[in-house]
């Protein structure tokens, strides 16, 4: 993309109207954009020894692309220069349709992996739930759209060149390159982090204090309420953010109705609720561990079990009438 605009950009500003024909050598970049991209989201996700190596395709494509034009370019030169320009808009039409058609194929293979194929990349979902990815795709639709409206534009008006179509184009891809750049950065560090606390945490058990209990039956109750404790400790199936009622029940081999009894009996919450407060003791513990104080807040968060920053952030101020940050400053002082 940043290729693609700068190469705009030095044409449209004349840098090489005395070198020939040299002026219309305009490199097809963007038909590289989708196959690069889908490059990094396979490597991204860590499914590249599962998937079809594009670029082995699309790059002596690109080659040939570069060397189609540099053929037209020399047998239609005489057509092409001056103001007699309309041939070459035309090539570059025709050039330019069929990089739109191949990248429109390739975003939605993409999209097709990253929507249809999750059992492929199961390891990067228990550090990512990959909505940003969700949201580049929907931010790449709208950059087709304006692609397509401008080329349309270009078409409809008889290839007469109006620069003007393009520039929406260019400023969204911008916007694109900067967002895409910055998410990456994130969520690099926060893939990095969580990893590292994943690896390095010892999960503290969360004790709770015993009941009386007036019969057979309910002391049956208790023991599977606390086989319920000691299953999510064990397994540290709190800190998985699709955890739910329906998946514990399947582990323990009981009702989804029996769980969700015998925890509000005991702890006197909803599934959610009493999950949570696994999640919250542990970010508690996380945000004023000495060894952790360099970490992201919402790398914290999301290894503790949320599936997003805003969601941790509104559960921890519900339940400990702090943000995580406030948190943070008024302990971790104490705990050192």
């Amino acid at each position: 993309m940043s290729l693609n605009n700068a190469q705009s950009w030095i044409f449209s500003r004349n840098f090489f109207t005395s070198f020939s024909f040299s002026d219309y050598l305009h490199f097809p970049w963007h038909f590289l954009i989708a196959p690069l991209y889908y490059s990094f989201f396979i490597y991204y996700i860590d499914i590249k020894k599962k998937s079809i190596n594009l670029l082995k395709v699309f790059v002596p494509l690109f080659i040939i692309m570069i060397l189609i034009r540099i053929v037209f370019v020399y047998f239609y030169r005489n057509q092409i220069s001056g103001d007699h320009t309309e041939l070459f808009i035309k090539y570059n039409s025709i050039e330019e349709i069929f990089s739109l058609l191949v990248s429109l194929g390739v975003y939605g293979y993409s999209f097709h992996i990253l929507s249809k194929k999750e059992k492929l990349f199961t390891k990067i979902l228990a550090f990512d739930n990959l909505k940003w990815i969700y949201t580049f795709f929907k931010i790449g639709l709208l950059t087709y759209i304006v692609w397509i409206v401008a080329l349309s534009i270009t078409i409809t008006l008889d290839f007469k060149e109006i620069v003007y179509t393009y520039f929406p184009l260019r400023v969204l891809t911008t916007i694109l390159i900067y967002w895409l750049g910055y998410q990456a950065i994130v969520q690099l560090r926060l893939l990095k982090e969580r990893k590292k606390l994943r690896k390095q945490l010892n999960f503290s058990t969360i004790s709770k204090t015993e009941k009386d209990f007036e019969n057979e039956k309910d002391a049956h109750k208790k023991i599977l309420f606390d086989n319920i404790e000691i299953t999510l400790q064990e397994k540290k199936l709190f800190t998985a953010p699709k955890l739910n009622a329906e998946f514990l029940a399947t582990e323990l081999d009981i009702s989804v109705h029996k769980l969700s009894s015998t925890i509000k009996l005991f702890s006197e919450k909803n599934f959610n609720d009493y999950i949570n407060d696994f999640r919250i003791s542990l970010a508690k513990e996380l945000l004023i561990h000495k060894d952790y104080k360099n970490y992201t807040i919402t790398s914290i968060g999301l290894e503790s079990g949320f599936n997003s920053k805003s969601t941790f952030y509104a559960t921890f101020k519900k339940h400990t009438g702090f943000t995580p940050s406030q948190y943070q400053k008024k302990f971790l002082t104490l705990e050192e």
